[in-house]
């Protein structure tokens, strides 16, 4: 699970769903796009959507001077994914992934509860978010 910070909680995605994690940098704003969109960029010839996740949580903004895109793969599609700051990568079994529950208004992105030392890590389904914004 790759951890990492938004509005200063802790929230973790499986590694398989990233590609690669690169420095935010400045985005083309979309007219007409929801506020958690935060425009385009050009990543090597390719035009990449960029998400807020702080936004699209509804825990502020994701702070773009020092924060980080994670870029997120789905099917031949890639999104970013802006984040506060990439923490590191921890190993979970299955079996410690509490179930989430009343996350119906997220849209389902959130996949459960991690409990690692006194910390309370929200697992995401990066996947799912990235589906409902293609959609």
């Amino acid at each position: 699970m790759l951890l990492f910070e938004v509005g200063g909680r802790l929230y973790g995605c499986g590694i398989d769903a990233v590609r690669e994690i690169i420095p935010f940098r400045a985005c083309t704003r979309l007219p007409g796009a929801p506020s958690f969109v935060c425009g385009l960029i050009n990543l090597r010839g390719t035009i990449t959507t960029v998400l807020d996740l702080a936004r699209r949580l509804e825990a502020g903004e994701v702070d773009r001077a020092e924060g980080s895109i994670v870029l997120v793969e789905h099917g031949a599609k890639t999104v970013g994914v802006g984040v506060d700051r990439v923490l590191d990568v921890q190993p979970v079994a299955s079996s410690e992934i509490e179930p989430a529950t009343g996350d119906d208004a997220r849209g389902g992105i959130a996949q459960g509860l991690v409990h690692l030392g006194g910390d309370v890590v929200v697992l995401l389904d990066v996947r799912q978010l990235v589906k409902q914004v293609l959609l």
